[in-house]
């Protein structure tokens, strides 16, 4: 089960004109309990509606008290965990030219980069990549293996 958050609206469109109707907005998301993980999507001005909002970085927060909760971010978005020091020590990677904000992170430049219950994406172009990480993550790596065969991915 997930539950999509949009930031300020319930209708998001995205940096490529991509418009998504999100299940909340987040002034509505007060509780975290329930939370098996914490996903930020990327683009611009996404990643900084995301690092503006009290929601998102509460989310964040609880998250980072909660070591069974997934993090994840990808393209721009890892600069939202660095600037709140949740990448301090890892491995991590984002949209090149955002390095500079994974504070205490060693930048990898690699595609999808997994440290722990972090895990980072360079861009759209990784996404099946990412998304599959967080399967096995979140699942098992068995059955990340079965939706990429099943999904025809190399």
């Amino acid at each position: 089960s997930v539950t999509t958050v949009g930031v300020g609206n319930r209708e998001i469109t995205g940096s490529h004109n991509i418009t998504v109707i999100a299940d909340l907005v987040d002034t509505e998301l007060t509780d975290f309990s329930d939370a098996i993980a914490v996903i930020l999507p990327g683009g611009l001005p996404g990643t900084t509606n995301l690092a503006a909002s009290n929601t998102v970085n509460a989310a964040l927060e609880y998250a980072a008290r909660h070591p069974d909760i997934l993090i994840a971010a990808i393209c721009a978005a890892p600069s939202v965990l660095g600037e709140l020091g949740l990448l301090q020590g890892l491995k991590a990677t984002c949209y090149p030219g955002y390095e500079q904000a994974l504070a205490g992170a060693k930048a990898t430049g690699n595609a999808v980069e997994r440290d722990g219950r972090v895990i980072t994406g360079k861009g759209a172009g990784v996404t099946v990549d990412f998304a599959l990480t967080i399967v096995s993550a979140l699942c098992s790596d068995e059955k990340a293996k079965s939706l990429k065969e099943a999904m025809q991915c190399r």
